[in-house]
């Protein structure tokens, strides 16, 4: 009888262990991407400009297009990735570019774009995703969330480490870190404003941050920010041109 019980009871310990707890990471993602747009950027042209270029991207289920333009004396140079590689045309015709060279343009276009279309990429198949904490910023409340990426299918950055502060009911990145590497590295953080819906697709320019030291944690810095303790950079401000969203 003894013995039963305790078969029993460690029946009981092991299953209240397996309980989740709370909301999990994924489901955060996925309410935030549904917030933003959901389904509808796997059918949405967007036209954006940034600083001195023009970006479009182009979406249908599974495949996608990134591009970027420049018109300068030279002519129109346009850089387009896509699910079968990278390429640059300079007006219309296709250039050679050197293996060096076409990791670091296509490194530049997915950055631009990734971040314009937060957070529809934080399901791609090379994301990794943690809860590590919530927190309360001039009084809303916050899921914080680590973001990593996988070597294969990470790209050039797939070192880099970002971390997202997303609004606990309203399901919206309100914040966000990331340390990279390249250039000697660095520690970005990122404030939201301006929030807007195109098309029923969520956009937001930024406040962009930084701070000297390299060792410092990603998850410090929402208080370093309150503290003031942050040296601004710059403003992050996307220009949408157009969005269309086939049926």
């Amino acid at each position: 009888m003894k013995y039963r019980f305790l078969i029993l009871l460690s029946l009981l310990i092991i299953s209240c262990k397996e309980e989740p707890t709370g909301v999990t990471a994924q489901e955060i993602i996925d309410k935030t991407i549904e917030t933003a747009g959901g389904e509808r950027y796997k059918r949405a042209t967007i036209t954006f400009k940034f600083r001195e270029h023009v970006y479009k991207s182009r979406r249908r289920g599974g495949e996608f297009q990134l591009e970027r333009s420049l018109e300068d004396s030279a002519g129109i140079t346009r850089d387009v990735l896509n699910n079968t590689g990278f390429k640059r045309f300079i007006n219309d015709n296709l250039i050679t570019v050197p293996d060096s060279m076409m990791v670091r343009y296509s490194s530049s276009v997915n950055s631009v774009h990734y971040f314009a279309h937060l957070p529809y990429g934080l399901n791609d198949r090379a994301v990794n995703k943690e809860k590590v904490g919530e927190i309360t910023i001039l009084g809303e409340p916050y899921y914080k969330l680590k973001i990593t990426f996988e070597q294969e299918g990470g790209g050039a950055d797939h070192h880099d480490e970002f971390l997202y502060w997303i609004h606990k009911e309203k399901f919206t990145i309100d914040y966000l870190a990331y340390k990279f590497l390249v250039n000697d590295g660095g520690i970005r953080f990122r404030v939201a404003y301006n929030p807007r819906y195109i098309e029923g697709i969520r956009f937001a320019d930024y406040e962009n941050y930084t701070i000297e030291d390299f060792n410092t944690k990603l998850n410090e810095l929402d208080d370093l920010y309150l503290k003031g303790e942050l040296i601004r950079l710059s403003t992050i401000e996307t220009e949408v041109l157009n969005v269309e969203v086939r049926n």
